[in-house]
């Protein structure tokens, strides 16, 4: 089967799947249907799906399909690949509003997988011998340890460091991956297609910058989880987003217009600094329209930045141009119109019933796009005919 020929196949399948389903489901319920009782609250089931269903699917098929190359081995597909994502299906079913499945089974379950595909790559990184590529799988795990916060707390198996704690973990791993592999894969992108086009160009010089953002962005996420809210936290995230911005401003996303599959690589990254900027600014002066920072991060940086790498990934891997057609992009614009709908319109909103509705809609529609475009391309042989 082509689904199960290489890891970024049935994992970006799913993190397609999980995302309109984890925003429906919970747009009905905010509309006034209820949903039915399940192991976790709708709310709760809502924030986990996105993180530990949605980001941990992308995660997974993205290392699955970089460390092969990082490495220079096989890539992971065949049986072992069978069963980490029926573990990780299984797990996102016993989760589902509805389920008759025991909480702590479902929690069990949906810690499973993540674990499951680190040791899986153990022995290739090991073999490699480069500490930096142990980077981001060490914060895969990070996002894994927020995971098992929220779950050990929801499941009644410990209080502390609670489900606030572990859910802030998650998002903050999540946007140090974004910065850490988008800090890569954007200016080489991006310099690429330039000389290809015959118009090279070089990163502007600021010397310090690339690690001081990361640095910063690392920091945030520290003082997250020992001064949550806090105005250290929000003088980081201050920080952070002005180096964040200086680092974007080096990769000439000015001449990439003409391309959306590269221009939307920037713009997610450039919702990295909005994002971090507005969580300052809820944090240090406590202004109203700036209190849905978290959504912009998880729905704008990380929500977009992994469309961004699941379509390019997917063209690449199956033989296709990397070329983002009508579909596609149109389902970068609906997910970023999401975010800034859920970021901004629904706090500024007297009746903020409608602006969230719109949100959800447009992330619904724009996932929706993604698996019209790309599940028959996850799922059918490389366009190319070669093996993968």
């Amino acid at each position: 089967m082509a689904l199960l020929t290489h890891g970024f196949r049935p994992f970006f399948l799913m993190a397609g799947i999980v995302a309109p389903a984890g925003v429906g489901l919970w747009a009905l319920a905010l509309a006034g249907l209820p949903l039915p009782e399940g192991p976790l609250p709708p709310l709760r089931w809502h924030a986990h799906e996105l993180l530990g269903g949605f980001v941990a699917a992308a995660m997974i098929g993205f290392l699955m399909t970089a460390v092969p190359n990082w490495t220079g081995r096989r890539g992971y597909g065949g049986w072992p690949l069978a069963v980490l994502a029926v573990v990780f299906l299984a797990a996102r079913l016993a989760l589902l509003p509805g389920s008759p499945v025991p909480l702590p089974w479902a929690a069990a379950l949906a810690l499973a997988p993540l674990p499951g595909v680190l040791l899986m790559m153990l022995p290739a990184l090991v073999r490699a011998r480069t500490a930096r590529l142990f980077g981001p799988p060490a914060l895969v795990l990070g996002f894994w340890a927020g995971q098992a916060m929220m779950l050990t707390d929801a499941a009644g198996w410990s209080a502390w460091p609670g489900w606030a704690a572990g859910q802030l973990l998650m998002a903050d791993m999540a946007l140090l991956l974004v910065v850490l592999i988008g800090g890569r894969i954007v200016p080489s992108f991006t310099l690429s297609a330039l000389r290809r086009a015959g118009r090279p160009a070089e990163p502007r010089p600021l010397p310090g910058v690339d690690r001081g953002a990361i640095l910063a962005v690392a920091a945030v996420a520290a003082l997250d989880l020992a001064w949550p809210g806090g105005a250290a936290a929000g003088t980081a995230s201050a920080a952070a987003a002005l180096l964040v911005a200086l680092r974007l401003s080096r990769w000439h996303g000015a001449r990439t217009l003409r391309w959306p599959i590269l221009w939307v690589l920037h713009l997610a990254y450039g919702l990295v600094a909005l994002a971090l900027g507005v969580k300052a600014v809820a944090l240090l002066a406590g202004l109203p329209w700036a209190a849905a920072w978290l959504h912009l991060q998880l729905a704008g940086a990380t929500g977009l930045m992994v469309l961004a790498v699941m379509t390019r990934a997917t063209l690449g891997h199956t033989g296709r141009a990397l070329v983002a057609g009508p579909t596609t992009t149109a389902a970068y614009l609906l997910v970023l119109a999401a975010a800034l709908l859920r970021g901004f319109v629904a706090t500024t909103s007297a009746d903020p019933l409608p602006a969230l509705l719109a949100a959800a809609l447009c992330w619904v529609a724009g996932f929706a796009l993604f698996l019209v475009a790309y599940a028959p391309m996850l799922i059918g042989p490389r366009a190319d005919g070669t093996p993968d």
